[in-house]
Order: C-alpha cells, then sequence, then structure tokens
C-alpha cells in the first residue's frame, strides 16, 4: 500500500504513468532489454495493492488483540486470599469490607470509562479515521469485559451478592451499559471492515483509475451496511462517514490537480490529471444517487435523504475547476498546434512564431502564481475574476493569430507546404476562429503557385541550353531528368490541390492550371526533341565506334625504336552512349536495337576496357624499367611481345569474338617477358652490389690509435695501409671476377647459350665494363680525397724523429723521404687498378697476359692505364703532394725556431774558451757565461716534445736532448777554464808576500 507522501512524490502515480511511457519512446515498441524491469500493469499494481492492505489489516489485529492483553485500564483485585469457600469469606467483616469497597470502585471506573467513550470522536477526517475509532472503542470495552469474566471477579461479586445485594445491583447496570456499547463497537467495527479497502483505495490507490473502480463498489458496500446494519441505518452515523468520504476524494483530487505543477508537466498528463480528477468527483455524485435510485425503487429499505449540501457542495465546485484547468490545458495545446514548425516552415517568420508562444506560455504564469487555492469554494469570485483575464488574453491572441496569418500568407514560401499545412488543420484540434481564417487562404495559395510555376519556367528557360546535371549522369539523360524534376515540382503541387473540391473550378484556379498546362507542354516538346536528336545521333556513329581497333599504336615499326607507346582506343563517346542507353531506358525511352545491345554488354566491354588498360600498362611499365643496354639485350623479347600487341591496332575491333583471348595471349607474353626482366635485373642488382662494395672500398685504412699514444713511423704507417689495402683488393678481385659467371648466366636465361662472348650480348659487356671501370675510378678518387682530408685534419697518424746533424737541424726520414713515401702511396693506391683485369673484346671473359715484341715480361691488360690518365685522379693526386709539401715547409718554418741555439753546435769550443781564457775574466764573466748555458738547458728543458702537425707528429725529444748536451759541453768547458784560473791564483798567492797580496775581485 502506498503511503500519502509515496503518493505525493509520485502525483498520484501519473509520474509513474509518465515515466512508463517515455520508456516505450526510449524503446520504440516499448521492449526494452532483457535486463531492464518491465513495467507493471494496472492488474499487477491492484494484486499489490490488496496484499498490502490484507497485511496492514492483519497486523491491525494483531495490535488490538495485545491491546486487550495489556490494556491500561485494568479492574482492581484486593490482596486478599480468596480460596476459602463464601460463607468462610462473609464471616470476616474486614474482608467483606474490602470487596464492597472493591465492587464500588470497580463501577465507579466502568462509568468513567463509559463516559469517555461516548465523549469520544474520531482526530482525523478521512473515513479510516471512523474505522480506527470503533477499533480503538472495541479495544477498550473488550478489555473490561474480559475481565470481568475473569473467575476472581465472579467470586468477589458471589460474595458481595449475599453481603450486600444493592451495590452488586448498581454494578450490573453499568455493566449492561458497557455491554451494550461493546456490542454495538464489535458490530459497526464488522460492518465498517467490509468497507476498509475501499477507504484504502481511495487514501492511496496507485492512480485516478483504482478510485473510479472504487467508488462503485464502495458504495455498494455503504448501502449494504445502511440495510443491515442495527447502528448504520440511521442519517446522524451515515451522514458523516459520507462526508469523510467526500473529504477523502477532495483532498486526493488537490493534491495530484496541484495548479503550481500542473502546467509543469507534459500536456498529456497535465490533460489526464484534469480530466480524470473532475470524473473521480462527478463519479462519486453519479454513484451516490444511483445506489439512492435503487433503494427507493426496492421501497423495503429506508431511503436516503441525506443533505446534500453538505455531500456535493465542494466536490460539485472542485470538479468544476478541473473542468476549468482541462479547458485551459485544452486551449493551450490548440495554439500549440496552430503555432508548430508547418507554419514556420510555411510563412518564414519563425521569429514572429516563437513570440506569440512566449505569450501563449504567459497565460498560465498567472494561475501558476495565485495567492490562493482555487479549490476553496470561499475564493469563487477569484477564480471567476482569473478566468476572465485568461479569456480576454486568448481572445487577444487570437487576433494576433488571424492577423499573423493574413499577412504571412501573402508572402508564402511555398504553396505546396502552406496547402499541406491547411489540410492538416482540418483535421488537427486548433482554436475555431483561426481555423476558420487558416481555411480561407486557398486563393493566396494559389497566388503563390503562380508565382512559383513562374520561377520554374524562368529557370527551365535559363538553364535548359546548359542543364545541372548529377554526378555520373550523361547529358541527355540528365537533361531530361532535370526537365522532369522541374515539372514534377509544379505538378506534385496542382495534384495536391485537386484533394479540394471546386479549388481550380475559380477564376483563380483556372488562370493557375492554365499557366501549368503551358509551362509543362513547352518541357515536353524539350524533353521529345532531346531525344530524337540523340536517337538519330547514336543510330549513325555507333556502328562506327564499334569497328575502332582496340589499341591505337605506331604507324610504321622501325627496328628497336625505343619510344614505341599504346593507348586503349575505347571511345568516350561508346561509353556515354552505353550511358545514356540504360537512364534513357528508366526514362520511359524505347532506344536503337545496337545501343541496348551494347549497353546490355556493359559489363563485358567493362571488363575488356580494364584488362587491355592493365595490359598496356603493363607493357609500358616493362619498357620503362629497362635501361638501353637492357632493352638492346632484350630486343627480340621485345620484337616478340610487340607482334602479340600488333593485332591489337592491326586487325581486332569492338565487334569481334577473339578480345578476350587477345587480352589473354597479351597477359601471357607480358608475363613472361617480365619474368625474365626480373631475373635480368636481379642479377644485374647483383652486380651492382659487388660494383658498390668495389666503389665504397677503403684503402686507406689508418691504424688504430695507441692506448700509449705510441704512433708509428711514417715508414711503419705506410707499409700497414699497404697491408690492409692488399687483403682488401684480394676480396675486391674476387668480386670482380665473379660479375663474368652472372653475365654468362644472363646468356644463358637469353639466348640458352653458356659461352660468355655471344655476339649479341657484345654491347652489354662493354656497358657493364663501362661501369666498372666508372665505379673503379670513384673508388680511386673517393679513396686519394679521403686521404688528402686525413692529411690536412687535426688527428695525427703518424710520427717523424727531429734529429740534429751539425750543422743543421733534420727529420728522420727526411723531407725528401717522407714525401717519397706519401706519395708512393698514393700511387699504390691507384695501381690497385691493376689488379682488375679487362675483358677480350666482345666477351666478359678476362684478357690473359700477352707477350710484346721486345719486352721481357707479359702484359696484362688491366683498367690501370685508363685510370692512371683521368685527369682528376691526377688532379687530386697533385692536390696531395701540394699539401704534403706544405706541411713539410710548416715543419721546417717550426724547426728554424731551433736554429737561435745554433752557437752551441757551430763554434769551436776550443778556440772560444782560449780567446776567453786570454781575456782574463773575473769570475763575475764566468758566472755570467755559465747562467747562460743554464738557462739555454732549461728553457730547452720546457719546450714540447712533440708538435702535431696536421697529420704529422715531430718528435723533439732527440733534438732537444742533443741541445741540451751541447749546452753541458760548454758548460763543462767553462768549468774546466775557471778551474785552471782559480788553481793558478791560488798558487800566486802563496808564493807572493803578504806585502804585495792583492784582492781578487770575484
Amino acid at each position: 500500500m502506498l503511503s500519502v507522501n509515496q503518493l505525493k512524490l509520485t502525483d498520484g502515480g501519473y509520474q509513474q504513468g509518465a515515466a512508463a511511457s517515455q520508456d516505450k519512446e526510449a524503446t520504440g515498441d516499448g521492449k526494452g532489454d532483457k535486463d531492464e524491469r518491465p513495467v507493471e500493469s494496472r492488474g499487477v499494481l491492484m494484486i499489490r495493492d490488496e496484499l498490502l492492505n490484507s497485511t496492514h489489516k492483519f497486523l491491525g489485529h494483531i495490535e488490538r488483540t495485545l491491546q486487550q492483553l495489556e490494556g491500561e485500564i485494568k479492574l482492581h483485585i484486593p490482596e486478599l486470599d480468596l480460596e476459602p469457600e463464601v460463607d468462610a469469606l462473609l464471616a470476616t467483616p474486614e474482608v467483606v469490607e474490602k470487596l464492597e469497597q472493591c465492587v464500588m470502585n470497580w463501577q465507579t471506573q466502568i462509568t468513567i470509562v463509559i463516559e469517555e467513550q461516548q465523549k469520544k470522536k474520531p482526530q482525523v477526517p478521512g473515513p479510516m479515521a471512523e474505522i480506527d475509532f470503533w477499533r480503538e472503542r472495541t479495544a477498550i470495552l473488550s478489555a473490561l469485559s474480559e475481565q470481568l469474566k475473569l473467575p476472581v471477579v465472579k467470586k468477589i461479586l458471589e460474595v458481595m451478592t449475599k453481603a450486600d445485594p444493592v451495590t452488586v445491583q448498581n454494578l450490573d447496570l453499568t455493566v449492561t451499559e458497557l455491554s451494550k456499547l461493546h456490542v454495538e463497537s464489535v458490530e459497526n467495527v464488522r460492518f465498517l471492515s467490509t468497507l476498509e479497502r475501499h477507504f484504502k483505495n481511495l487514501a492511496t490507490g496507485a492512480d485516478f483509475g483504482v478510485i473510479l473502480d472504487t467508488i462503485p463498489l464502495m458504495m455498494n458496500g455503504l448501502r449494504m451496511v445502511w440495510i443491515i446494519s442495527s447502528h448504520y441505518n440511521k442519517d446522524e452515523r451515515m451522514v458523516p462517514l459520507m462526508e469523510r468520504i467526500a473529504w477523502e476524494l477532495s483532498e486526493r483530487v488537490a493534491r495530484v490537480v496541484n495548479v503550481r505543477m500542473l502546467f509543469k508537466d507534459k500536456r498529456e498528463v497535465a490533460k489526464a490529471k484534469a480530466q480524470d480528477g473532475k470524473q473521480v468527483l462527478d463519479q462519486w455524485k453519479a454513484c451516490y444517487f444511483e445506489v439512492r435510485a435503487r433503494i427507493e425503487t426496492s421501497g423495503r429499505d429506508p431511503r436516503w435523504e441525506f443533505d446534500r449540501k453538505k455531500l456535493f457542495e465542494k466536490t460539485d465546485y472542485m470538479a468544476s475547476i478541473c473542468q476549468d484547468l482541462y479547458k485551459i490545458l485544452q486551449i493551450l495545446e490548440e495554439f500549440y498546434n496552430i503555432f508548430g514548425p508547418e507554419l514556420k516552415a510555411v510563412t518564414g517568420d519563425p521569429k514572429r512564431i516563437d513570440d506569440v508562444l512566449r505569450w501563449v506560455d504567459s497565460l498560465v504564469v498567472p494561475i501558476e502564481e495565485l495567492s490562493f487555492d482555487p479549490f476553496n469554494i470561499r475564493k469563487m469570485g477569484s477564480w471567476k475574476m482569473v478566468m476572465q483575464d485568461f479569456k480576454a488574453k486568448v481572445q487577444a491572441i487570437e487576433g494576433e493569430a488571424i492577423n499573423f496569418i493574413d499577412q504571412s500568407f501573402k508572402t508564402l514560401r511555398s504553396a505546396s507546404a502552406a496547402f499541406d499545412m491547411l489540410l492538416k488543420f482540418k483535421h488537427i484540434r486548433s482554436r475555431e476562429a483561426i481555423n476558420n481564417q487558416m481555411m480561407m487562404k486557398f486563393n493566396d495559395i494559389l497566388a503563390q503557385y503562380c508565382k512559383e510555376v513562374d520561377i520554374i519556367n524562368g529557370i527551365f528557360v535559363k538553364c535548359k541550353d546548359n542543364p545541372p546535371l548529377n554526378k555520373n549522369q550523361p547529358p541527355v539523360a540528365g537533361a531530361i531528368y532535370w526537365e522532369r524534376s522541374l515539372f514534377h515540382h509544379i505538378k506534385h503541387t496542382i495534384i495536391r490541390f485537386l484533394e479540394v473540391t471546386d479549388m481550380l473550378e475559380s477564376e483563380p484556379g483556372k488562370a493557375v492550371r492554365a499557366k501549368y498546362l503551358e509551362v509543362g507542354i513547352r518541357m515536353k516538346e524539350y524533353e521529345q526533341k532531346k531525344y530524337e536528336r540523340w536517337r538519330d545521333e547514336t543510330e549513325q556513329s555507333l556502328p562506327l565506334l564499334m569497328k575502332r581497333t582496340l589499341l591505337t599504336g605506331p604507324a610504321t615499326e622501325r627496328d628497336m625504336e625505343r619510344g614505341v607507346r599504346y593507348m586503349m582506343n575505347f571511345a568516350p563517346e561508346l561509353k556515354e552512349i552505353i550511358s545514356e542507353t540504360k537512364y534513357l531506358e528508366q526514362l520511359g525511352y524505347s532506344v536503337p536495337e545496337l545501343a541496348r545491345n551494347v549497353a546490355l554488354q556493359e559489363d563485358k566491354f567493362l571488363r575488356y576496357v580494364d584488362g587491355l588498360k592493365n595490359l598496356v600498362n603493363r607493357y609500358h611499365s616493362l619498357m620503362d624499367c629497362l635501361n638501353d643496354a637492357e632493352f638492346f639485350l632484350l630486343a627480340e623479347q621485345i620484337q616478340e611481345l610487340r607482334r602479340v600487341m600488333r593485332s591489337g591496332y592491326k586487325r581486332l575491333n569492338w565487334n569481334a569474338l577473339g578480345i578476350s583471348e587477345f587480352i589473354n595471349r597479351g597477359t601471357q607474353a607480358a608475363s613472361k617477358f617480365e619474368s625474365l626482366v626480373n631475373q635480368i635485373q636481379k642479377n644485374e642488382r647483383d652486380i651492382d652490389a659487388k660494383l658498390q662494395s668495389i666503389e665504397t672500398a677503403n684503402l686507406f685504412k689508418f691504424p688504430a690509435p695507441d692506448k700509449s699514444d705510441d704512433l708509428p713511423g711514417v715508414k711503419e704507417f705506410c707499409e700497414l695501409i699497404e697491408r690492409e689495402r692488399a687483403k682488401d683488393l684480394n676480396l675486391l678481385s674476387r668480386k670482380y671476377t665473379a660479375i663474368g659467371p652472372l653475365l654468362t648466366k644472363m646468356e644463358s636465361l637469353i639466348m640458352q647459350t653458356n659461352s660468355g662472348k655471344a655476339k649479341r650480348m657484345g654491347q652489354y659487356y662493354t656497358y657493364w665494363e663501362r661501369k666498372v671501370f666508372d665505379s673503379l675510378t670513384k673508388m680511386v678518387l673517393r679513396n686519394i680525397q679521403t686521404f688528402n682530408m686525413a692529411m690536412m685534419g687535426n688527428t695525427p697518424l703518424f710520427q717523424i724523429e727531429t734529429i740534429l746533424s751539425a750543422p743543421e737541424i733534420v727529420l728522420h726520414p727526411k723531407n725528401s723521404e717522407v714525401y717519397k713515401l706519401i706519395m708512393q702511396c698514393v700511387r699504390d693506391c691507384v695501381e690497385s687498378t691493376k689488379r682488375f683485369v679487362r675483358w677480350m673484346h666482345g666477351t666478359c671473359i678476362e684478357c690473359p697476359p700477352q707477350r710484346v715484341d721486345g719486352e721481357g715480361e707479359s702484359v696484362v691488360f688491366s683498367f690501370y692505364s685508363e685510370v692512371c690518365q683521368h685527369p682528376q685522379v691526377n688532379e687530386r693526386a697533385m692536390a696531395v703532394s701540394q699539401n704534403i709539401q706544405r706541411l713539410l715547409s710548416a715543419v721546417g718554418r717550426y724547426l728554424n725556431r731551433w736554429k737561435r741555439y745554433r752557437p752551441l753546435w757551430k763554434l769551436d769550443k776550443a778556440i772560444v774558451m782560449e780567446k776567453f781564457a786570454a781575456k782574463r775574466p773575473s769570475y763575475v764573466m764566468y758566472d755570467e757565461k755559465l747562467q747562460f748555458y743554464a738557462r739555454v738547458s732549461v728553457e730547452v728543458a720546457l719546450q714540447p716534445l712533440v708538435k702535431d702537425e696536421h697529420i704529422m707528429r715531430l718528435n723533439l725529444e732527440p733534438l732537444a736532448r742533443t741541445v741540451q748536451e751541447n749546452a753541458q759541453a760548454w758548460v763543462n768547458s767553462l768549468g774546466r777554464l775557471l778551474n785552471e784560473s782559480a788553481r793558478e791564483d791560488l798558487f800566486n798567492l802563496r808564493d807572493e808576500p803578504l806585502q804585495n797580496f792583492k784582492c781578487v775581485a770575484f
């Protein structure tokens, strides 16, 4: 059972219905995925509500039973020993006195309960409150009645009956009244319980449909209660119950039909709420009078003469309010139907229509913002004012709409769309005044149609000589299709006009029909002339086009002409005729028999065209991939392929039956030739790879630098290069030797011989011999250039010692020897081509050594004689020579700096020392000389021991050591002179008298 709060949240079940409809829209046919929960049907909802009601009723029984067992009203039992017999108890005055007081208390307690129950009224206004009221009274009275039946109570009453009968009689009167009230409450509960399910449906039913089904059943139940019940067969009981029912229905309708939220729902949902609310309230009254009539007709039961104002005044007023709300929603729907997308499309003024729609939307704003409850009958006058204001605004909108329609139909965008809209307004609900105004616009539509016919005629006249065509449409059929599309545009509309009786019988209608026929006849003549001209031209040209050869080729074939080209000779006019034939037949025209036959063979012709295109493209690609040497090498095979192609441009035409065979034969010949070309070119790639190895060979492999930075001498450097070169040349010569067998293999492929000296391949041998020469030349040039760049680089690769060979400072080895070694290395590079022996004339066989008269040794014909005379080779060798000379000159200039020490070894020490000693130098002079030579020795020691000059490294250690040794020799000579001079002075000092002593200046 749904609670009241749940009903508020779900809008009385209407949101559930809206959600179900949205689910159906989302899933198309209402069938969702397997995982989605199915929408509950109304029958399922009723079963659910019935189960919940039964459960609730069962819980009520349990609560009442607990209340009876643990009731708050309990009869007080004195704490006495009542086990003795009655006479024994009567013999005890104290016991009798206490029991008397107990009975009097019971009477007072029961009297109070009865008075309280008679004063109580149901606390809430709904019908369920009345059932709950009687159930509560039944529970309380049943609790007292059950306590009076207890054995201990009966024994006390038995004792008091003998002791004080008057007191017991008073209690009996009170208990009788209690029993009467108890019986009444039990009976009322029993009869009203038959209505409980109906009352709960009124309050908590899933939607108004449940309430509509419940009201007739409930009214029949009330009739049964009125007839059978002993207490609810009076006006004072039945009228209040019906008032409660009327209140419940009013509250339920007011809760669902909430004017502040009603217009926010979808229009269909809102209209259903208002309509169903009115239907519920009307059915309440109708069922009442129906049951009342049956009671009167029976004549056996008391009549229903209840106060109708109490029962129906409020519900009748609320029904009228629901009717007003329904009318408001209906008016809004009519306006929305009018100002829809159809009117926008026709009038071309969407902004003005949107403004009117905003005006329509504003109609319900005052109703949504009401400051009073419209269902309150006391506010009847205020509601009437609201409705009068609404009607006035509706009339204003109608006037604006009529004015807008009058203006818009004078500037129609499309007569057909306007006509469709008018027909649609015949079948949809809209405002009567606006609908009548719309129906008067047929003449405006006819005027607009005349404009459209003029526009179509203008387009036709302007573009008929060069009509716009759709993609892939041929010119004649495309022009007819274009003309028919224009004609269909005006024809479709006038056919629609026939749906309205007498529309074309008026004067404007007759003028429209005449203009339509005039334009239509002109278009039909245009169409017929186009077709007849095409038919005549096709019958003349098609036989000639079919007699064209399959291919176009050279007029005359010269022997081994290189630029022979073929073209597929399928005329574009033929393709156009096929296309025209297909389209014209689709348009309903008869076409010439030959054209139809050709069109029926379109797929076959397309296959032929594709096959010929592939064959021609394949031939051209094969010819284009051949160089001159290959072309002349394969001259016979090319001639054979051209012989196969010849029939395509000499004999076969498009009527021939052997086109497919020709394509197959040409394809096979091309495949055979292509296979041969692929094998030849594979061998050529192998030869090119070997020549590439020769061309990129490194003949100057420099030794890797030692970690100790100890470079080889120039002679050792050249020897290392020569050893590596010899290894590489052995490998390269073997690769060169392998070229001959590859050419012999080509000879086997082409001529099935293995001689290596086929005459047809003589030119081909020359071609490859020239390529060998080019590769060797590039190899030599590149290596000399690389060596030249290395010489002028910044990485030293060999070292040269510098020694003193008095009186000169020289290199070891000498400059000339270094120059010879470097240049010999370059010459060896050039002479490496001697390893590549030339082929004998017209063959690919190496020429054996030849003896020449007057020569002791046999002569080997190699590529050296041509390579060594190559200008670029000589030029680059000269560049190496110049660079090595510049390097040696730079080294010489650097060594000239050491000539400042030349006096150390150029002067004769003996003569110089004698002259110096003869001057009788002082010790200071000796010291100066010694300091000079010491400084020389230190200066030499500070000089770098190596000097890098590009590729060379000068080892200056021998030179520096020799200079230091010469400086030390001078120091030794000066030391001997100084020793002799000092000894002489000492001896003289010893021999001379003291007075003759003279100071020796130091």
